[in-house]
């Protein structure tokens, strides 16, 4: 073998070598920067998903793209509620220093975000549907957002006029779910095909005040209660107890669908709502007043009967609570019935458009969500039904199909693992971690051990979740309540996984509390919390 036939063929290994490996994941093939079609929720429990093991509902798309790729098992919030996760989904960071800790605030457009990096990097960026951020979108080359949490019926859209200002507002006859499916498929349809995209696909529903589409009515009856909806809360702190979010006290009007002279005369702290809430002014008049004729006539057809049942047969006590929590369940899940039909026309855009194979698709929800566990509906406590989040991925480029994983990952992740993808340098400020690795079947041996989460809005929010921080590991959760009171609560989730017993006070356990409060401390020096 001749000198220079040695050398070409070492110089061909070489650069054919260098070329199809990534700096993150020697095992992974570099590709061609793919779409990023991103889906997300507002309240999706994973109880919800029947990917997830629930038996209440069917969820079939959602479940294809789990079937598909990846699902996640301990995916976890930073703060459980739904602008703060929206704004660490953008930045790569904790809400306290994106800036953005509860609904009162808005979001500093002008920092560093990954749409931004993206847009920058040859990607075509959109977000459709819900925002939530109190500012205009900025990044993107199209957005078209319900204004605020939106309506499920005819919703309000704003959409980016001339040079990314605003277009006049418009009002969009339908129901909201296919209204921004909609949309998103016409932005797909009409993107620039020469570049890659990345879609933030958004929808409102489930969140309160859960108003399913017409053909789901009365789709899901008889949803047994969870086995711990009668909780007392007697180990835990007062801030399980004093909570204002138990489905004892759900508004008839506002989450029952009933109007005024349907519950006239129930008295305040019966469960009636009555005194808190005035639905002439808010349920009536916003929500159904909003509906066309045909809407209404459907609406009625349904919910009449309803109504008339409970008039003559008014109810109190356990028999009230047990009839809202029915009335509940029955709404919330014929709303996710319309984001999982809807996300199947999306998944089948794809496929029709040779799409699908070189397009990272991620469904997730902002938060988790109570349905009826521990008594509640919401969210926002460091509890395992609120922190945890459903989060699937495909990707049949690069993520093995049928995976179910167990690592701590977090949706600080997200920004990072998209510009990962999309071969961008990660700025040094964000906090997430790309889930390349993970998704790709390989955990790096240095992946994080714990999880630090914090919420904050107290005492001005919904529902008097009190202000608290905490650490959670594979095993324990050490959450802190602060300001208000000053409590701790420990919970060993491999002998505990429902939370009920709180072991703070438990000698057998000091030695795991003086270490998960080492390891709190550690978290938030690295952290940057002050």
């Amino acid at each position: 073998m001749s000198r220079f036939f040695t050398l070409s063929l070492v110089f061909l290994i070489f650069f054919s070598c260098t070329d199809s490996q990534v700096t993150t994941d020697n095992s992974t093939k570099k590709l061609a920067p793919p779409n990023i079609l991103f889906i997300m929720s507002d309240d999706h429990a994973e109880q919800a998903i029947s990917a997830y093991g629930s038996k209440m509902i069917e969820t079939p798309h959602i479940d294809r793209i789990a079937k598909e790729g990846i699902l996640f098992k301990n995916s976890f919030v930073t703060n459980s509620i739904c602008a703060p996760s929206r704004a660490v989904l953008l930045t790569g960071k904790y809400s306290h220093l994106n800036g953005l800790r509860d609904n009162r605030d808005q979001f500093d457009g002008s920092q560093q975000t990954f749409p931004k990096l993206l847009q920058k990097a040859g990607y075509q960026t959109s977000v459709i549907g819900k925002w939530h951020l109190k500012t205009h979108p900025t990044g993107f080359d199209y957005w078209n957002i319900l204004i605020n949490q939106g309506h499920y019926y005819n919703p309000e859209m704003v959409e980016m006029g001339k040079d990314g200002g605003t277009a006049d507002t418009s009002i969009t006859t339908g129901y909201t779910s296919d209204v921004i499916t909609d949309i998103a498929l016409n932005t797909l349809e009409n993107r620039d095909k020469a570049k890659p995209f990345c879609m933030l696909y958004h929808h409102k529903a489930p969140h309160r005040n859960w108003m399913p589409h017409p053909r789901d009515f009365g789709k899901y009856k008889n949803i047994p209660m969870p086995d711990n909806f009668w909780d007392d809360y007697k180990t835990r702190s007062t801030a399980a107890s004093t909570q204002d979010m138990h489905v004892k006290d759900m508004f008839l009007s506002l989450d029952m669908k009933l109007m005024p002279e349907d519950y006239e005369g129930i008295p305040v702290g019966t469960g009636g709502g009555g005194g808190k809430f005035d639905p002439t002014n808010n349920w009536v008049k916003n929500n159904y007043g909003r509906m066309t004729d045909e809407q209404k006539e459907a609406w009625n057809a349904y919910y009449d009967p309803i109504r008339k049942k409970f008039r003559d047969n008014p109810l109190s006590g356990k028999e009230l609570v047990e009839w809202k929590y029915q009335r509940y369940m029955e709404d919330y899940l014929g709303s996710v019935k319309a984001v999982d039909d809807n996300i199947g026309r999306v998944l089948k855009y794809l496929d029709d458009n040779g799409l699908a194979e070189n397009t990272l698709v991620i469904y997730t929800s902002d938060q988790g969500f109570y349905l009826g566990e521990h008594g509640w509906y919401d969210k926002r406590f460091m509890y395992e039904e609120s922190m945890g989040m459903p989060l699937v991925a495909r990707f049949p480029k690069a993520i093995p199909a049928g995976q179910v994983n167990e690592d701590l990952v977090m949706n600080l992740d997200f920004a990072p693992t998209f510009l990962d993808y999309a071969g961008v340098t990660i700025p040094a400020g964000f906090q997430g971690t790309s889930l390349r690795p993970i998704l790709a079947g390989k955990t790096p041996d240095n992946w994080r051990k714990s999880v630090y989460y914090e919420y904050f809005e107290y005492p001005h929010g919904w529902h008097s979740v009190k202000q608290h921080y905490g650490v959670r590991t594979d095993r324990y959760k050490l959450i802190h309540f602060y300001n208000d009171i000053d409590a701790w609560e420990l919970y060993d989730l491999e002998a505990d996984p429902k939370e009920m017993n709180n072991l703070i006070n438990n000698e057998q356990y000091q030695t795991t509390v003086e270490e998960l409060k080492l390891e709190l401390k550690r978290l938030r020096k690295e952290l940057k919390v002050s």
